[in-house]
């Protein structure tokens, strides 16, 4: 570890605050990818961008110093170098991904991941309709489509976050856009492309808007198509390949006080390989439907939301797996169909009340139900994967009614307190099950005999303090108890086979996994502070330190079914008791500016987190190793630029149980650049600049290839990407 430790000390170092700095002038573009959450909050600089007109003001969440936040200007030169969402937030502090296919990374906040961490795409939930989790919520929209993120760890308010332990993404795509009053009909677009070396990735996007003063009608399109990628080897990565379409019309209307928006619209992926997955995606389709109305009256905030959403996904082995494995058919292009159909329904309704100019009152109460069919069509290889169908989850219901009420007091102007309480009920059921044939018999006969309806009866609070004895420093810190209820996989797997649960991987392990229809809810207990400091503008420089501690009561974790000590094992989801701990650590510094050279800044972010299971003495899964990103940012005019370095050090602290792989320490080097000629932006860049060769520790088990090696599956980690040139180019009118 020592020899990797270095970059991990020259980005805590480089993140302390500099003196003797001058006054910062305001970019117009930061190249910066928001490496720390500037305090004040919304200090941030800026970008030249056409200015969205909103009416109706947007209820406004509580602040708390445990989250950061990427804004247009940040996610701007992100857009050219990835077509993966969960990639935007990889360099927030806190952050890291679980990687899977080309658009379907799971993001991790402080050790948790998945469904313990609550995502929202504009105040709508998608639970991943797959087995494997091929389909979490942040791969319905592409990264054109955003305008603003917000993560929230640690401490979340109830407001925000329900039925999770692990915090709260929220993804907002771009507001509607008014004409002013009297300036009759707007009309703008813009039309990018991309390309990408590695992979020969390539792809586009446009957007529309048509508008009045009172009426706006916005459209988006992207695509985005990628062969395997390389590693730092020159070696093929096989199953990274991919193709994603995604679309949206968005109609919206306002008074002098209120707006209502209408949003439509869908996904269309025809494939994307799954390096570590036993299958890959052959199709998904997906449509929404979201309408909102925001309004303010006398007594305060009103928003309300009705959304549905619909995936259609189907899974096989396409052409890298189906060659690596040996067979006596053609398995391509059908091997062993498995499909899912899941619908997602609900509303929200959310009010605010200022009681008094110290007082604010949030209430509010939501409803989502979420139905899935999973079955698999009998394949193609023989009797024992038919003849009849196989039903995974047979008519899957998970219903949730939360409610919640939260005090936000200003008691001066250095002490500020928030309190939340909040009841989550959930209710969860399935019919009745069966297999391909009679070798599945005993496990359908036994799970049909037991009665599958659950309730959980959930509680959360939140207590935070927050203190800002100056304008120079901000302190904040608090409790909570967030609680999260299985999801219809876990209690409801049912099938101890070694195929077929092997068949259910959701953590990128390829491991096989069997359901626990006696599973508790988890609940986690968190403490946590955080530190900030800043120059009086926030402009020259700031420094935030987050540390964390949480206790989690009947985490769902896994108990070893069979297999030894290396390889694919068997596993059932299991309660166990869990701590989690960690350092976050995050800062921006201006090093100086001048008129004719522009200005340079550092800035950096380091993640440390700790995760162990208390009733097995075992490290929980996936858990990142001490890691940190440094950058040294250079601004002039309208040109930008980033050369960043990340060192992530060597993984040793693994899952026995699941016989988790240990990776090596690396450090890798990426730069970029971006410039802008009036209505012409242009975004480019070079990933692993010096074509390192890695394993990212959450990259999970290379299955694929270690079966086209011959060795044993589950014993080699996914390589990373090697050097990737990228450019993007833009055009506004």
């Amino acid at each position: 570890m020592s020899h990797k430790i270095s970059y991990l000390s020259l980005a805590i170092l480089c993140t302390l605050p500099v003196s003797g700095m001058t006054e910062e002038t305001v970019p117009t573009e930061r190249s910066s990818q928001a490496t720390a959450n500037p305090l004040p909050e919304g200090a941030h600089t800026t970008a030249i961008m056409p200015e969205v007109v909103v009416s109706a003001p947007r209820m406004e969440e509580p602040g708390t110093l445990q989250g950061s936040s990427l804004d247009t200007p940040d996610l701007i030169p992100l857009r050219a170098a990835t077509s993966d969402t969960a990639h935007l937030l990889e360099r927030l502090p806190g952050v890291n991904l679980y990687h899977g296919g080309g658009v379907s990374s799971l993001p991790v906040v402080h050790g948790l991941a998945d469904d313990r961490v609550r995502i929202n795409v504009d105040g709508r939930e998608w639970p991943s309709a797959c087995g494997n989790h091929m389909n979490p919520p942040l791969s319905i929209i592409d990264p054109s489509h955003i305008a603003h993120v917000e993560v929230t760890g640690g401490i979340t308010p109830v407001s925000i976050g329900g039925d999770s332990i692990g915090g709260t993404i929220a993804i907002q795509s771009s507001d509607p856009e008014f004409a002013s009053p009297g300036d009759g009909v707007l009309t703008k677009g813009r039309v990018a492309t991309f390309v990408r070396s590695n992979g020969n990735q390539e792809g586009g996007n446009l957007g529309a808007t048509l508008a009045t003063d009172k009426w706006s009608l916005m459209l988006q399109g992207s695509t985005t198509q990628a062969n395997d990628y390389k590693d730092g080897h020159g070696q093929t990565v096989q199953s990274t390949a991919f193709e994603s379409n995604n679309y949206s019309a968005k109609l919206a209307a306002r008074g002098d006080d209120n707006q209502v928006t209408l949003e439509v619209g869908g996904q269309e992926i025809p494939y994307q390989d799954f390096v570590n997955a036993h299958m890959d995606m052959t199709g998904n389709q997906a449509q929404f439907v979201n309408g909102r109305y925001e309004g303010q009256f006398g007594w305060g905030k009103l928003d309300a939301q009705l959304h549905w959403e619909n995936t259609q996904h189907q899974m096989d082995v396409r052409g890298d797996k189906a060659v690596a494995i040996p067979a006596p058919v053609n398995y391509n292009p059908m091997f062993m169909p498995m499909n899912t159909d899941g619908t997602t329904e609900g509303y929200a309704l959310k009010a605010e009340i200022p009681l008094s100019k110290r007082d604010t009152v949030r209430i509010g109460n939501e409803f989502t139900h979420f139905g899935l069919d999973d079955w698999w069509p009998p394949a193609n290889t023989g009797p024992s994967m038919g003849p009849g169908t196989f039903q995974n989850i047979n008519h899957g219901r998970r219903d949730r009614l939360g409610t919640f009420a939260e005090w936000n007091a200003q008691w001066d102007t250095q002490w500020s307190s928030l309190l939340g309480i909040r009841n989550d009920m959930v209710w969860m059921n399935t019919d009745n099950v069966v297999g391909y044939s009679g070798m599945y018999a005993t496990d359908a006969n036994a799970f049909n005999a037991r009665d599958h309806a659950r309730q959980d009866v959930n509680f959360d609070l939140t207590a935070l303090l927050r203190y800002d004895p100056s304008q120079t420093s901000s302190y904040q810190g608090g409790y909570a108890r967030k609680t999260r209820s299985p999801n219809l996989y876990e209690r409801y797997l049912w099938s101890t086979g070694t195929m077929s649960s092997q068949m259910n991987s959701a953590v990128g392990d390829a491991n096989g996994y069997v359901g626990n229809p006696d599973l508790k809810p988890e609940v986690a207990h968190t403490v946590s502070i955080a530190a900030g400091w800043h120059d009086r503008t926030g402009k020259q420089w700031t420094f935030k330190a987050t540390p964390y501690y949480s206790r989690v009561q009947d985490f769902i974790d896994a108990n070893r079914l069979s297999g030894g000590t290396t390889g694919l094992v068997k596993l059932q989801y299991a309660n166990h008791d869990a701590q989690l701990y960690g350092l976050d650590l995050s800062g921006r510094t201006v090093l100086g500016n001048t008129t004719a050279v522009g200005t340079f800044a550092l800035s950096g972010v380091v993640g440390y987190v700790r995760g162990k299971n208390l009733d097995t003495g075992d490290n929980l899964y996936h858990i990142m190793p001490i890691n940190a990103r440094l950058a040294l940012e250079h601004e002039r005019n309208l040109w930008s630029n980033t050369l960043e370095v990340q060192g992530v050090d060597g993984k040793d602290d693994v899952s026995s149980t699941r016989n988790e792989l240990k990776t090596g320490g690396y450090g890798l080097v990426h730069l970029k650049t971006g410039y802008r000629w009036g209505q012409l932006r242009l975004n480019a860049g070079i990933d692993n600049l010096f074509d390192r060769f890695y394993n990212p520790p959450l990259g999970g088990a290379y299955w694929i290839g270690d079966k086209t090696a011959g060795t044993t599956p589950g014993t080699t980690p996914v390589p990373g990407m090697g050097r990737t040139a990228y450019m993007g180019m833009t055009v506004e009118f």
